[in-house]
This record gives structure tokens, sequence and C-alpha cells, in this order.
């Protein structure tokens, strides 16, 4: 009878490697296009509330963007901790653990009795889960394509623009019909979807096991490239274990003949083993290192800049039209405007950088550079027709700089660091998320 190293070894070959670009890809693409609309998508639309909301608690604007404003401060965040309790457990655990705290955070939500219970439910609770969903199923993305990565990038970030352009009328229709309150309870009730966006996210196989290391080279190539680079980190692991161990032996051997040494040295190497230990497995959950990766930093500092303005021209559209006495469905028909030229550019820009024409850090530049004029050009529009124009133009730079801004980071630190590099770079720009909306409402 085989040992148990040996029968699992043999379980382990027998699988077949996870595909890449194909297969079962396809349909963590379509779960991450559902996470992005039920995500995203629903912090873009939230605006409609804002009026509704204002008026029942008799706020300022900057009071009610603090809700959306703690949501996306949140979402990034508690993104390191989405990508450790993913390592720890599951992609797909996570998320659906993610979607229960969001519809639940809504559904209480709706019972609000002050602005401060909303920043807490909506706000917060809603915030942490969407962490939980969005930073999973976009990290399975990038580990079951690599080829196709721009444009697959592209397409479950449509989903956002999608989505946007669906709820923005239908959460402004339920207001009319529901109240603001009864419309967030039909919310809760929609975003338990995101329950099963996180049953599709099937795990790619890997090796976590030191015993599955020794294997032949036929084996090895047979693997997914994921699952090679756990193998890596998993040996790395047991290497330092094994020199450490060889090292407090030899010293133990060379200094038997005084007993005292000997014993001062056995706890030294103990305790050197436990933090090479402790390390190491913290690394393997949560890469810290990234922030000694200059390039990461450097491009971290982009999203702040970037996490500033990204969600105040959709969260302040509405409101903005209504104050210039634009009528409420021809405010949130901007919104959908918006979200069609933002769907275009998404996938457009998204295939041009899938073309490889020029880098994508460069692509992503000029989208920039451009998006920064339009919105400086934003005050200027006053009638619906200008702000109409203003709509469709902000949504079509705003896609093609949200299709590849992602698409930068496996560029940066490889598609190996990609779960912890995506949690840090979230938390690192969260900043940007937490300041921009009440900045936008002050002014």
């Amino acid at each position: 009878m085989d040992p148990p190293e040996k029968a699992q070894k043999r379980r382990n070959a027998a699988e077949p490697p996870a595909a890449l670009d194909g297969g079962y890809a396809w349909f963590i693409l379509v779960s991450c296009f559902f996470v992005f609309g039920l995500t995203f998508g629903v912090i873009k639309s939230f605006g409609v509330f804002y009026v509704e909301i204002q008026q029942y608690f008799e706020t300022t604007a900057a009071g009610t963007s603090w809700i959306t404003s703690i949501t996306v401060a949140t979402i990034h965040i508690a993104a390191p901790v989405a990508s450790a309790l993913s390592a720890r457990f599951s992609h797909r655990s996570v998320v659906i653990m993610g979607g229960l705290i969001c519809s639940a955070a809504v559904v209480f939500g709706a019972f609000a009795r002050n602005l401060t219970e909303l920043y807490i439910t909506v706000g917060f609770l809603n915030g942490f889960g969407y962490a939980l969903t969005w930073t999973p199923a976009v990290t399975m993305l990038g580990m079951y394509f690599e080829k196709k990565r721009p444009v697959v990038n592209a397409l479950a970030s449509a989903g956002e623009c999608i989505l946007t352009f669906s709820l923005t009328p239908l959460f402004q229709l339920l207001i009319d019909s529901f109240s603001w309150r009864g419309a967030l309870l039909i919310l809760g009730g929609l975003q338990l979807n995101l329950c099963v966006c996180g049953m599709l996210l099937r795990p790619l196989r890997t090796l976590r096991d030191g015993t599955h290391i020794n294997m032949g080279k036929e084996e090895q190539e047979n693997l997914p490239i994921e699952d090679l680079d756990e193998t890596k980190l998993s040996f790395q692991i047991e290497s330092e274990m094994n020199i450490l161990e060889l090292s407090a032996q030899e010293t133990v051997k060379d200094c038997v003949e005084d007993p005292d040494e000997t014993s001062s040295l056995t706890k030294t190497s103990t305790s050197s083993q436990k933090r090479t230990k402790l390390r190491t497995t913290i690394q393997y959950y949560v890469d810290y290192t990234l922030i000694t990766n200059g390039r990461f930093m450097v491009y971290s500092m982009f999203g702040v800049f970037a996490a500033l303005g990204f969600f105040a021209p959709s969260l302040f559209l509405v409101p903005y039209a209504r104050s210039k006495g634009i009528k409420e469905y021809q405010a949130a028909a901007l919104m959908s405007i918006s979200a069609v030229l933002d769907l275009f550019g998404r996938v457009f820009f998204g295939w041009v950088a899938n073309l490889r024409l020029v880098e994508t850090v460069q692509q992503l530049t000029a989208t920039v550079i451009l998006l920064g004029t339009v919105l400086l050009l934003c005050p200027l529009a006053s009638t619906f027709s200008e702000l109409v124009a203003f709509s469709a133009a902000h949504g079509l730079v705003y896609g093609a700089t949200v299709a590849i801004h992602i698409t930068v980071l496996p560029e940066v630190v490889g598609v190996e660091r990609l779960g912890s590099a995506l949690g840090f770079f979230m938390l690192i720009r969260s900043s940007g998320g937490l300041l921009g909306p009440p900045i936008a409402g002050k002014l």
C-alpha cells in the first residue's frame, strides 16, 4: 500500500490543470461582470437617493455624500483583509459571505433613524461586504486569464456600466413608488445575487502542502502557472526552515562539550525558527514586502489622486442637474447616457490595450489627462443639452481609464502577487476615495 504522500501526489498529478484564457474561465468572467455591477454600479447609481435622503433628514449635500464616501473608503481599507481571508479560506466562501453582509447592511439601512445609522449600515457595513466580494473576484479573474487579460478586465468592468444604466432609472422609479426606504429594502434583496456570483468562483488547484514539492519534471510541466508559483513559495518556506534546522544542529554538535553554550544556542535557534515561520506565514497571506517595491508604490500614489475624482462626478451629476432646474427623470437619464458611453469606452479601449500597440501605462496616462480636461469643463454646462454632452464625454473617457487601470497592476508586480497587490493598492488609495465625495460636496 502506498504511503499517503505518494497517493496524494498521484491524485494531484491526475487532476487536469486549470485552463487559462478559456474553458471555465468564461464563467469567472460572468461572475466578475455581475460583481462589478452590484458593487460599483450600485455606488454610481446611489446619487438618485441623495436628494430624498437630504430632504428627509434636512441635511446638506456634503453630509449625505459621506454615506458613499464611507462605503468607498471601507472597500479600499478592507481590501487587504479580503485578500488574506481568500488565501486562508477560499475566494468562493469570502465572496458569498460578502454578499450576505451587503444584503443585511442595506436592509438594516432602510430602517435608519438618522444619518449616523446610514453611515454605519449603508456606509461601513455595506462597504465591508463590497470589499469581500470585489477583491477576490477580480483576483480570480486575473488568475484565470493571461493573454486576454486587458480585454477581459474591460468586459468585466462593463458590468458596472450596464447595471448603472439599468439601476439609475429603476431606483428613481422605486423611490417614487415605495419611498427611499422601500427602495433600499428591494436593493438589499437584489444584492443577494452576489452570493450566486461567489458560487461560480471555482478555485484553481493549488499546492499548499510542502509534501507535494518534490515532484518530477513532467508533473511540473503539467501544472498551471499559479500552481508552480505557489509551489515555489512553499519550497522557499520549507527551504528556509530546513536551513535553520541544519544550522542549529551543526551549532549544537560543535558546542556539545560546553553544555551551557549548547542550551543557550538551542533556545536562540528555536526562537529564530519561530520568527522565520511566522514571517513566512504572514507573507504567504499578505505580501507586505510590496511596500518596498518602488514601482508599486508610485502606481499606488496614482491611485490616491485618481480616487479623489473617480466617484464624485457620478455621485453629484444628478443633484447638480436638479440644481440647474433639470427635471427628475431627465437628470437620471444623464447617468444612463454616461453609463452607455462608459460601456463603449471600456470595451473599445480594453480591446485596444489587448492589441499591445502601445504600452498599457502610456495609454493609461493619455486617458487620465483627457479625463481631467473633461472634468474641468463641467462648470460650463448648465442646460440639459450641455449636460448631455458632458455626461457622454465623461463616460467615454472614464470608461477608457477604468478599463485598464487594474490591468496595469499585474504588469507592475506579477500575477503571482496580484492578490496582495490589489489589497494594498486599494488600501493606499482609500484616502482619496474617502475625501473625494465630501470635498466635491463642499465645492
